[in-house]
């Protein structure tokens, strides 16, 4: 995985962050996705969980929770694929190839259908939206910024208190 952006969680080796570039000459190039990856104790006989953590637009990716609906993930992995798989193979050809036959997105899937133009627009707006260097590096300190909007509430309550 050295090509990849690589950070563990609290330096556990079976919880970690994956940045994830969109492949070029689809309407997901030039994103940047924060993708989590947690690998089972029975890995690599078990596949790996792995989720968007910032937002995409795709038929096979659901929108609020990142869960990816690939069949080689959820159903046929083989303990002879690696992380390079998913993130050299798999997880690039979803993106050249939704499924909207089988969608997470339902959203996603009619509007790439019945108007293919309006949905690579879309994929595109979320791309600037929340695929970018900024907004990935935003998620990544957005614990911080959460805990700070929770004191700014707490303080707003107090005052409220005083009068």
């Amino acid at each position: 995985m050295s090509d990849f952006e690589v950070t563990l969680v609290n330096d556990n080796m079976r919880e970690f962050f994956v940045r994830f570039h969109g492949p070029p000459e689809t309407p997901f190039a030039g994103g940047i996705w924060k993708i989590h990856v947690e690998l089972q104790s029975d890995y690599p006989y078990k596949s790996p969980s792995i989720g968007f953590m910032n937002k995409i637009f795709h038929p096979n990716i659901d929108e609020l929770s990142g869960s990816v609906c690939l069949d080689v993930i959820n159903q046929t992995w083989s303990p002879m694929f690696d992380m390079i798989n998913i993130f050299e193979v798999f997880l690039p050809q979803l993106l050249r190839y939704p499924n909207p036959n089988d969608p997470l997105n339902g959203e996603a899937a009619a509007l790439m259908m019945r108007h293919p133009k309006e949905y690579e627009a879309k994929v595109k707006e979320y791309v600037q939206r929340f695929a970018t260097k900024d907004a990935v590096d935003a998620t990544e300190r957005g614990k911080e910024d959460e805990d700070e909007e929770m004191s700014d509430v707490g303080s707003i309550s107090e005052e409220a208190d005083d009068s």
